[in-house]
């Protein structure tokens, strides 16, 4: 399968048996929840050790009298973006991972069921309302991680990449569970000087309504016992 080259499919071998077993109908809510922090751990240590890069920092004191010089991660001015709702699942395993803590801004998205294009609801990021074309905006964060379990279409995707992009990121992570080829290829084009997309796996097909095939369902169903809604 020939993808972007902004777009990376891990061939952990946990991370391949995780996403097996989240694939399973049999797997409870539970489950579920540790097997999306679990790769999204995985995955989160891939994408963040070719995004950041190291630096001295201040010196420090070992508990038995040594100094050392202590090491801080750049850029410093990060934040994760979920996409509600299931991109709630993956936000713990980014801050476990990142050194220190960061802000969360949450993006609100929902895909139209007729059109399947992609409605904002909800926009949390600081200072989003932009003041003057002309001025960047200061606020916004040098790397934005976003996290969202499912690439369909991609149009999700592309429209948090829009948002953020105007909101004034410099660069973006997207982490995702699994993605439809069609989907992250589309999303992969939007804007890709700027954006990497890491995956668990990518499937072929994507059916009439848009869902995955085989897929792991609808994600943030299986997270809040929603099922049949």
């Amino acid at each position: 399968m020939s993808l972007p080259s902004n777009v990376h499919v891990s061939k952990h071998p946990c991370l391949m048996a995780k996403l097996s077993r989240l694939r399973s109908k049999g797997t409870d809510s539970r489950e579920v929840k540790s097997l999306i922090n679990e790769i999204a751990l995985i995955l989160g240590c891939e994408a963040l050790a070719t995004a950041l890069t190291t630096h001295d920092g201040p010196k420090g004191e070992t508990p038995v009298g040594y100094e050392y010089t202590t090491t801080t991660v750049q850029p410093q001015a990060l934040s994760i973006i979920p996409i509600l709702r299931s991109g709630l699942g993956m936000v713990e395993a980014i801050q476990t991972l990142l050194p220190e803590p960061v802000p969360v801004h949450h993006l609100g998205l929902y895909r139209e069921p007729s059109t399947l294009e992609p409605v904002e609801y909800y926009n949390n990021l600081p200072h989003h309302v932009a003041t003057s074309s002309d001025d960047p905006n200061t606020h916004a964060s040098s790397l934005a991680i976003v996290v969202d379990p499912v690439i369909a279409t991609g149009g999700t995707c592309v429209a948090a990449i829009q948002t953020l992009k105007e909101w004034g990121v410099k660069k973006i992570i997207v982490l995702s569970v699994i993605a439809a080829a069609e989907g992250v290829k589309h999303a992969a084009r939007e804007w890709p000087e700027a954006v990497e997309i890491w995956v668990a796996g990518v499937d072929a097909e994507l059916t009439s309504n848009g869902m995955l095939k085989p897929g792991v369902g609808d994600v943030g169903d299986r997270l809040f016992l929603t099922i049949g809604k």
